[in-house]
Formats: C-alpha cells, sequence, structure tokens
C-alpha cells in the first residue's frame, strides 16, 4: 500500500513528510509526531484509537480519546492541504476501530533498494545516503517503537556490509575501508564486520592493519563482551599470517558444498520444489532469532501467495504446513499477517480431500497456532481435530506440530497451567524418543513455563538447564532469551541483563513492554514506590486502575468497571492480579465497585493454585492465593 506521490515520509532519523517539490510539511508538536510515527511503525495496519491512547500516554487524562482525534484531524490537514472540505483523506485513513496511514516511507524504498540480489555499489551508496541518523529519532525511547527502529537498524548495518564486500569483490577495497571502519566502531559484535575490514585492509596492500584489525576484534569481543571469536575470523587471521592471496574467501568445505548444492539446485528443479525448499529454508532461519526470524516471517505470506497461484490444494497444504516452527509466545508477532495465513489454510481446507489426513492435519494445527490470542471456539476445534488425526496417522513430527497448535488454545480461561504441563511432558518424551530437536526444545520451554506457573521451581530449574543444553548443541539462541528471564524470575540473574537480551530478538509480540512489566512487578512485590510506569505498552490498560487508584480512586474505579477480560496467554493471570490490586486499592467503594471485584476474583479463582505471571516464565507477582484472599476482605 502506497501513499499518493505527492507526499511521502521518512523514518531514517528524525520522522518528517515531504511534499511533492521535497519541501517539509508543517507537522506541529511532539504530540502529533508521535501520532504520526506510531502509524508510520504500523506499517499500513490499522493502528486502535485506544492503542493510540495507551501508548501516548502513561496514564492517559480526561478527554484523551478526543485528543488523539485532535491531533489526528491536525496531522490531516498538514499532510493533505489541498484536499477539498469535508472530503475522505487518503493518506492518514479512518478504518474500523482506528486509522491506518497509507504512507511511501523512505524506510520501505530502503529496504526494497538492499535487499534484493543485484543491488549495485552506486544503489547502496544511494540508498544509505537516504539515513539522517538513527530511525525514528524522535521516538526512540518508545518502547512501541523498538521493535520496528531495531528492524531498520538491522537493515542498515547489512546494507553497509553488502557494500563493503560489494567494493572489495569489485577491486575497489581501498574505497571499503573508512565506512567498515566507522562501522565496526558503533557495532563491535559483529563478527562479519570485522572480517570484512580485514580483507579490505589486506586487499589494499595494508597486511600489518588487517592483522592488527583481527586482534583489535578479538580483544573487543573477548574483554568487553564476553564472546570467543568464531572459527571464520581465527581462519582468515591464520590466512593472512600465512599470505594467502585471498584471504576469507574460501571459508572451509561446508561453505564450498551449500555452492555447489545451490547451484545445482538452481539448474534443476522446478517451480513446486523451490516453493517447497524455500519454507525449509524460512523455518531454519526462523529459528536463528533475530533478523533471521523476522525475514522467515516477512516472506512467509508471499511463498504461500505464490503457492496459490499454482491452482493446487495439495501443494499448497504442503506449503503452509512445513512451517512447523515452535511458538511459544501467546501473542503475535504480526497479528494482519497471522490472519492472512489462517484465512489462506482455511481456504486450502475446503479443496484438499479427507482422505489426505496428514495435509489437513498440518492445516489445522497451523489454523490453531496462528489463532494465539483468540478465544474463537473455531480455534480450539481446529487443534483438537489436527491432534485427533495426528494420532491416528502415527507420524511423530506432525503430532508434534499438533501438540503445539493445542498448547497455543490452553488459554481461553485462567488457571491451566497442569494441562500445558501435560503437553510439554508428551513433547518431550516424543521429541526424545524421535529424535526432534525443535520439539524438545518446545517441550522443554512449555514445561519450563508450567512449572514456574504452578509455583515449583525447582522443576522448572531443571528445565532451563536442559534449554541451555539444547541450544548450545543444536544453535538455537532464542533459548538463552527466554531462560535468561526465567532466571532474573527465580532472583539468580538481573532483568538489567534479560532485557538486554531482548535487543535483536525479532519478537515484538513478547517483547513489546516487556522491560518496564517486570520493573512493575518487582515494584510492587517489594513494595516499593512506582516512580516510572513509561513504556508498558499493551500492558498499560491493565496496570492503569491501580496505577491512577492513589491520586484518583473515582477514575480508578471507573477505568476498573470498564475493561474487558485481558487477553488469553500467558500473562493473563497476572493481568486479572493487576486488576485485582486496583479493586482492593479501590476497596469497594460503591456497589459497581464490587460487582468489579466479583468479576476479577471469579476469573483467578479456577488459578487459585498457581503463581501470577510465572506461567510466562519471565515476571511473577507473587501467588493467586493471595490475591483472592484478599479481594474476599474487599467484598466482605
Amino acid at each position: 500500500m502506497s501513499s499518493t506521490p505527492s507526499t511521502t515520509f521518512g523514518v531514517l532519523g528524525p520522522v518528517t513528510a515531504w511534499d511533492a517539490t521535497g519541501a517539509a510539511l508543517p507537522l506541529r508538536g511532539p504530540r502529533h509526531r508521535a501520532v504520526l510515527a506510531r502509524l508510520l511503525v504500523a506499517r499500513g495496519r490499522v493502528v486502535p484509537v485506544t492503542t493510540l491512547v495507551d501508548d501516548l500516554w502513561t496514564l492517559p487524562p480526561e478527554g484523551a480519546l478526543s485528543a488523539v482525534r485532535t491531533f489526528v484531524g491536525a496531522l490531516r490537514r498538514a499532510l493533505e492541504p489541498d484536499r477539498p472540505p469535508r472530503s475522505p483523506a487518503t493518506l492518514l485513513v479512518t478504518d474500523g476501530p482506528g486509522y491506518a496511514l497509507r504512507a511511501d516511507t523512505d524506510a520501505a524504498r530502503f529496504e526494497a533498494a538492499t535487499t534484493g540480489p543485484t543491488a549495485s555499489v552506486p544503489q547502496l551508496v544511494e540508498a544509505l545516503g537516504w539515513w539522517r541518523g538513527p530511525a525514528y529519532t524522535d521516538v526512540a525511547d518508545q518502547d512501541w517503537a523498538r521493535a520496528e527502529r531495531g528492524r531498520l537498524t538491522e537493515l542498515h548495518a547489512t546494507a553497509v556490509e553488502r557494500l563493503g564486500e560489494a567494493r572489495v569483490a569489485s577491486g575497489r577495497a581501498a574505497e571499503a575501508v573508512p565506512d567498515l571502519d566507522a562501522h565496526v566502531e558503533t557495532h563491535p559484535w559483529r563478527e562479519q564486520s570485522w572480517m570484512l575490514l580485514a580483507r579490505a585492509l589486506h586487499r589494499s596492500d595494508r597486511q600489518g592493519d588487517a592483522l592488527a584489525v583481527l586482534r583489535r576484534a578479538r580483544a573487543v569481543l573477548v574483554e568487553q563482551l564476553g564472546i570467543d571469536p568464531g572459527p571464520a575470523l581465527r581462519r582468515l587471521e591464520a590466512d593472512i599470517l600465512r599470505q594467502v592471496p585471498h584471504p576469507g574467501v574460501d571459508v572451509g568445505p561446508t561453505d564450498r558444498v551449500w555452492t555447489r548444492a545451490t547451484t545445482a539446485y538452481d539448474v534443476g528443479v522446478g517451480r513446486q520444489a523451490r516453493l517447497e525448499s524455500t519454507v525449509g529454508l524460512l523455518r531454519t532461519l526462523a529459528t536463528t532469532g533475530g533478523s533471521g526470524l523476522e525475514a522467515a516471517q516477512r516472506q512467509r505470506v508471499g511463498v504461500i501467495g505464490a503457492a496459490e497461484t499454482l491452482g493446487d490444494p495439495e501443494l499448497t497444504a504442503r506449503v503452509i504446513g512445513a512451517y512447523d516452527v515452535p511458538a511459544i509466545w501467546t501473542s503475535s508477532d504480526d497479528p494482519q499477517q497471522a490472519a492472512a495465513v489462517v484465512e489462506a489454510a482455511e481456504r486450502t481446507l475446503t479443496r484438499v480431500p479427507s482422505e489426505r489426513a496428514a495435509a489437513r492435519a498440518r492445516l489445522l494445527a497451523t489454523i490453531a497456532l496462528e489463532s494465539r490470542g483468540s478465544r474463537h471456539p473455531r480455534a480450539r476445534e481446529a487443534a483438537v481435530e489436527a491432534e485427533r488425526l495426528a494420532r491416528a496417522i502415527g507420524d511423530p513430527a506432525l503430532l508434534a506440530f499438533a501438540l503445539n497448535g493445542s498448547f497455543m488454545q490452553t488459554f481461553h480461561r485462567t488457571g491451566l497451567a497442569s494441562a500445558r504441563d501435560r503437553i510439554g511432558a508428551e513433547l518431550v518424551d516424543l521429541a526424545t524418543r524421535n529424535d526432534l530437536p525443535n520439539a524438545e526444545v518446545l517441550g522443554h520451554l512449555v514445561r519450563l513455563q508450567a512449572r514456574s506457573g504452578l509455583g515449583d521451581f525447582a522443576g522448572a530449574d531443571e528445565h532451563a538447564g536442559a534449554l541451555d543444553d539444547l541450544a548450545s548443541r543444536h544453535e538455537r539462541p532464542l533459548v538463552g532469551l527466554f531462560t535468561s528471564w526465567y532466571r532474573a524470575l527465580r532472583g539468580t540473574a538481573t532483568y538489567d541483563a534479560a532485557i538486554r537480551a531482548l535487543d535483536g530478538a525479532g519478537m515484538p509480540g513478547l517483547t513489546a513492554g516487556l522491560p518496564a512489566l517486570a520493573r512493575l512487578c518487582v515494584a510492587l512485590r517489594d513494595g516499593s514506590p512506582v516512580d516510572n510506569t513509561h513504556g508498558l505498552g499493551s500492558h498499560q490498560r491493565w496496570a492503569a486502575p491501580l496505577l491512577l487508584a492513589p491520586s484518583d480512586p473515582g477514575r480508578a474505579a471507573g477505568l476498573l468497571r470498564e475493561l474487558p477480560d485481558p487477553p488469553p496467554g500467558l500473562l493473563q493471570e497476572l493481568h486479572w492480579c493487576l486488576m485485582a490490586r486496583a479493586a482492593i486499592a479501590i476497596a469497594g467503594r460503591t456497589a459497581a465497585d464490587c460487582a468489579a471485584a466479583d468479576r476479577v476474583s471469579a476469573a483467578l479463582t479456577p488459578a487459585a493454585g498457581e503463581q501470577a505471571g510465572a506461567a510466562s516464565g519471565l515476571v511473577t507477582l507473587g501467588t493467586v492465593a493471595e490475591h483472592l484472599a484478599a479481594l474476599d476482605e474487599v467484598r466482605g
């Protein structure tokens, strides 16, 4: 989706907009720019008005909804000054419960120019010149911008490295040195950058400087970051010392085999095989986390669409169902994309004959997985049917995939940690008997969460140890994110270290608002003052009544009464307990307040034997039983 050619938007630096002549448009004050930035971060998706309110204010003031509409009106006038009165907007449009921005951005143009297979030196130089500073500079401290800023920062770093590679490969190594030298200063953890700089120096007849760079890389990686240099960097240093003519180009037998195999594959296979193989590559890429996970997610819908154009429903079913990446988090990183996958799976399911049970089971499991965070009966029905078919077929990998779908559909009410623990135990057993490492990782993650939720931290510790071992053996970097957060929950590590692990994780559905939520939970457990609630993101609405209660109990009570049920997921017990604390703080001022307390108590009662939030393996607010007891006192 793009805007009319007359208006373009810039996010590669401060957020701005330009008219057809290139002149900057007047975007008014900081709140107006924040609204614009929030809509640009969504990349064309609808942002509900309530989300805009939660993201603009820690504690929304009276009239916040009206203020947002005022900001939007002013932005519309600034972006389309020549639009006739009362004619519909074409850029910042109203769509259902919120707004969407049909925007042509410098970020989209940058991504298109730098990620294609044939990007040339002039293209890369021009595209890198579009950057006016760090992406979304104006809103750098906002949690809702973190994932998109991280994605664009990674794209920028990769483009700098691609430009360096292209210059070295084309015999212009000396030109590559200044940019690469600056790049390693700002990205010292990227071994590839150090290696490119060393190769560029070596090709410029500066062997001593190349060796000095590699030794500096070793010192930075080991002494400052605690990371041992990888074998490729060590091999490059040895090549330069041995005066190999083109060091680091041929990095070993693994790369030679990959190059030969992919070259032969490109020549020898047709469209259907390419599509199915692409899904396999995306599945592997997704388990690397960070930019790999984001890239896999971006490409997935395109691959499904390409399969559908071939008119073969069984091929489409294989393409959809082959993406059996283990899923542990219960809110989608990209709800719009997830909905598109579910729609494609449902369409394909109507065309796959009933005797193709395995294909149907994979489609049904996909529907259950991608419908995470939903209470719709269809999602649970799909999970049950997928598991039934998989058990009848007897395929262990298919059953593991179906069990993952069943896991995602155990959040329709509170207090189901024991059910998830049984699923996790079956996954671990199934995986160890059939050599399914991805399923084994998933099973231990599910059990770590479930045992934490049940208060069995000794059992959860065992699963954390097993996960660290599996992550090391099978190169699963995302696993360390979950175990670092679990250890922060346990108090054996700090949340500061866990928060650092979020950078570059490529999981915005998990990370948005999580650091602030962790700090809030620690303060509430310790009875410390809650000094700063900035950055709670989607968790803000569940905390708002509690945070407001000391200063404005009447308004806090109104907010509590209006809150819908928290979304299904690993943090729903925690969200309900935040509401419970608000009800306790308000202390039954009116009959309506008592009714709100009754509602919270009824929702939490099935989880009376669990820990509040610990089923996430990330944070905890104490036991649910303590909250229920305090609610009983308030209710009399």
